[in-house]
């Protein structure tokens, strides 16, 4: 596998997005979270996904939350851009306008609300790949977009692009990841995109995560994965099953507010979300808490 792929084996986080109570982006703790994760050894960040709360900036923030990760990372590991989106001449036109200072790779959401045919979304991609300056990781979330990318899709996409090098998978559907992982080239990743199946998923041959979970608790989470990936699954399990009930309590209400409750509670930065997104209710606050008291 190449270096330039390979880097994106292990842990990649999905980073959220600190506001202050008044709603504005907090940069300075946006800055304290690059510098958790970093430290916590996860192998790369995502920056303006869906956990960045990225459909609720402007383009003015995105292109400061941008900046401040970049700058933040100091190169010490990959920064990976979410651009992605339905309207595909739109995100054709930010390829020629957006400033790729410091950026390693492309996450790009599979089109939501069109319900495209999976004819549409190979032509979709296929317009980004021929366009893109850099590599493109495709991201398949059906629970959000309404549409699931097929393992077929994702093989043609696979073997047609070689700047094609992963999916995030996060359809939840193990017997399609396992047809993707059979099937696809040597150089491409299948990531997974739930955090409670990253090491199952790396039994069958995956390549690791886009966490939600490693957000809080970078150091254990990033460590289960490398576990994972080395086969030493008695390991991986101990760290798997100590996060397992907190990871499913993170979704409760609602991503991110339940990661960044969490993040809170551990002292790392502010849990405010942006509308239409509100805070998580008192009795998932008060699990949540008393699993983070015990961890």
């Amino acid at each position: 596998m190449s270096k330039a792929v390979s880097k994106f084996r292990g842990t990649g986080v999905a980073i959220i997005t600190p506001f202050k109570n008044d709603g504005s982006v907090d940069y300075k703790q946006l800055e304290k979270v690059v510098q958790h994760i970093i430290k916590g050894k996860c192998e790369y960040i995502v920056v303006l996904g869906t956990t960045g709360e990225s459909v609720t900036l402007s383009k003015e923030e995105k292109k400061a939350v941008v900046k401040c990760v970049v700058k933040a990372a100091q190169k010490k590991v990959p920064v990976v851009l979410g651009h992605g989106g339905n309207n595909t001449q739109e995100l054709l036109e930010g390829l020629d306008t957006l400033d790729f200072t410091g950026i390693d790779a492309l996450l790009s959401v599979s089109p939501y609300y069109n319900k495209p045919t999976q004819e549409g979304i190979y032509q979709h991609y296929a317009a980004i790949a021929k366009k893109s300056p850099l590599p493109i990781i495709l991201y398949n979330v059906p629970g959000r977009t309404a549409s699931n990318i097929t393992a077929e899709t994702t093989l043609r996409l696979a073997h047609d692009f070689k700047n094609i090098i992963a999916v995030k998978e996060a359809s939840g559907n193990i017997e399609q990841m396992m047809k993707i992982i059979n099937g696809k080239p040597k150089d491409f990743l299948v990531i997974s995109g739930d955090d409670a199946l990253t090491m199952p998923l790396s039994a069958c041959g995956g390549d690791g995560v886009i966490s939600v979970v490693a957000n809080a608790f970078p150091k254990d989470y990033s460590e289960m994965v490398r576990l994972s990936l080395k086969g030493d699954f008695a390991k991986a399990q101990k760290l798997h099953y100590k996060l397992l009930d907190i990871i499913g309590l993170l979704f409760v209400d609602g991503n991110p507010a339940g990661v960044k409750y969490a993040m809170n509670q551990l002292g790392v930065c502010n849990d405010t979300v942006r509308l239409p997104l509100v805070s998580i209710t008192k009795p998932t606050a008060d699990k949540l808490k008393e699993l983070i008291k015990n961890y």
